[in-house]
């Protein structure tokens, strides 16, 4: 598989293309540093050996920020540099890279920084920020380093077609771009040209009157003539349209634009595909081979190989599908997809962190941390025949099962489900033994068949399965409820 060979990002090269991109824990301490519990989360990634690990976005400048990680001064670098250590001590060959950001002040009653609240002093010390940040990650052995550009923070306010700032900084794309070249070119200058910096940013706000495609191709042009070794696409996570509750900071990801930049199960795979396509097709007719990394519910082996089969891309970032899975990469490479732990996209993991609470995944055993590793090779079996009844009411289905056994435990169960003719697909894993399927349709035919797994992703045989017949709707009833 494509996704399994190397690729050189400046002068740091890739064991393979699976990239796990920068992911909210809140298990940084409320004093920036590195907690025992976030190194742990961060060596589980590594144990799962991806291309490169980008570690939670940190600020590059001081004040109150909550349980986030910083680089603002040179007294993290001794406790980053032992997150480092630790990390390619777990995973010889693996690239880590911190992703360093600035962010604009917020309050509790909705106030937030604007970009044209900023001095030019106040924007020059956001310039040095950076650069100086960005020496310290060199200094703390991190293979390069990656700046945040995106979603609702400092430079992507800037970067927004939303920034009217009457200045050099502000209205034209040209002067909303000052602050990010600024930014990489003191960057550029303090690290020196043999350390890889990325640059992740919006390939669409995904708000009203924000900058589509047509701006964000040409944004990625001007990243790659400043010598940006890699560029992550994201998506929207404005505040713009968040979802403000009283006596509580607005949190970005609330909005529309929070699940383009995060899409729930209701949206489909590789929602966001067509930004990086377009960004990456920009590029090349710009005579530029600047790696492209894609991200928004990538969740499958099929779906990756085929983003960099097509050209969409030439890296693939899974956040959501790493957390619920850090193994992915093993699993896959070694012919074992059959065995990973599938995301639902139930989003649980967003709404913790716009709550204020340590990250966890859904799909974890209750009060773990971390996902489960287990080295057991004894597939679950059914207590019983494998039994699974259901029955169709008020327009869903809900399905019963047979609990299952294994010798470490169950860990969840996984629902299939084909329509008519179609091909069987994974809707969603459960903790228990029933469902409510609320997405089907009157006048199809429908198949399900549940399996069980545990710590490690072995799989039970399949439950019986099941047949049910949703009945057409007729031309009567629809006419005596039109006329009703």
């Amino acid at each position: 598989m494509k996704l399994f060979t190397p690729i050189d990002l400046g002068t740091m090269r890739l064991a393979n293309r699976v990239v796990v991109p920068a992911m909210v824990t809140r298990l940084a301490g409320e004093d920036g540093r590195v907690t025992d519990a976030l190194r742990a989360r961060y060596l589980r990634f590594a144990k799962g050996r991806p291309g490169l690990i980008v570690i939670e976005a940190m600020s590059v400048h001081g004040g109150k920020s909550g349980p986030l990680l910083r680089l603002s001064s040179d007294d993290f670098i001794a406790d980053q540099a032992r997150l480092v250590r630790d990390m390619k001590e777990a995973a010889p060959g693996l690239k880590v890279v911190p992703q360093i950001i600035h962010f604009l002040k917020i309050a509790r009653s909705g106030w937030r920084q604007k970009p044209a609240d900023l001095t030019l002093d106040e924007i020059r010390a956001v310039v040095a920020q950076y650069g100086a940040a960005a020496e310290r990650a060199r200094r703390c052995g991190y293979d390069g380093v990656e700046l945040h550009m995106a979603h609702a923070y400092t430079v992507s306010s800037f970067l927004s077609r939303l920034n009217q700032r009457p200045d050099a900084y502000g209205r034209s794309l040209e002067n909303r771009m000052r602050l990010m070249t600024e930014i990489l070119l003191e960057v550029r200058a303090r690290v020196g040209p043999d350390f890889p910096v990325g640059v992740r940013y919006d390939g669409e706000e995904c708000i009203k009157n924000g900058y589509t495609l047509q701006d964000s191709r040409l944004i990625a042009v001007r990243i790659a003539q400043l010598g940006a070794a890699w560029i992550s696409i994201s998506a929207g996570g404005k505040f713009e349209d968040a979802v403000a509750k009283p006596g509580v900071p607005v949190y970005p990801y609330t909005g529309y634009s929070g699940d383009r930049c995060m899409p729930p199960a209701s949206y489909p795979d590789g929602a966001n595909l067509y930004l990086s396509e377009g960004i990456k097709a920009h590029l090349v007719a710009a005579g530029f081979a600047t790696p492209v990394v894609a991200t928004g519910k990538i969740r499958t082996p099929e779906l990756a190989e085929s983003v960099l089969e097509k050209g969409q891309a030439d890296l693939v970032g899974m956040a959501r599908a790493m957390l619920a899975d850090p193994d992915w990469v093993v699993k896959v490479a070694s012919g074992r997809a059959d065995h990973l732990v599938r995301c639902v996209y139930g989003n649980v993991c967003k709404n913790l962190d716009e709550n204020f609470r340590m990250v966890v995944c859904y799909l974890w055993p209750k009060g773990a941390l971390n996902a489960p590793d287990s080295a057991d090779t004894s597939a679950p079996e059914w207590k019983r025949d494998g039994s699974l009844v259901g029955r169709e009411s008020a327009g869903r289905v809900h399905l019963t099962w047979d609990e299952a056994t294994d010798a470490e435990g169950i860990y969840g169960y996984e629902i299939y489900r084909a329509a008519d003719a179609a091909e069987f697909d994974h809707v969603n894993s459960v903790k228990g033994t029933t469902y409510v399927d609320k997405g089907v349709v009157a006048g199809v035919v429908y198949r399900y068949f549940v399996r069980a797994y545990d710590f490690a992703g072995n799989r039970s045989p399949r439950s019986r399965e099941l047949r049910i017949a949703l009945a057409a709707p007729s031309f009567e009833a629809g006419a005596r409820a039109e006329g009703g």
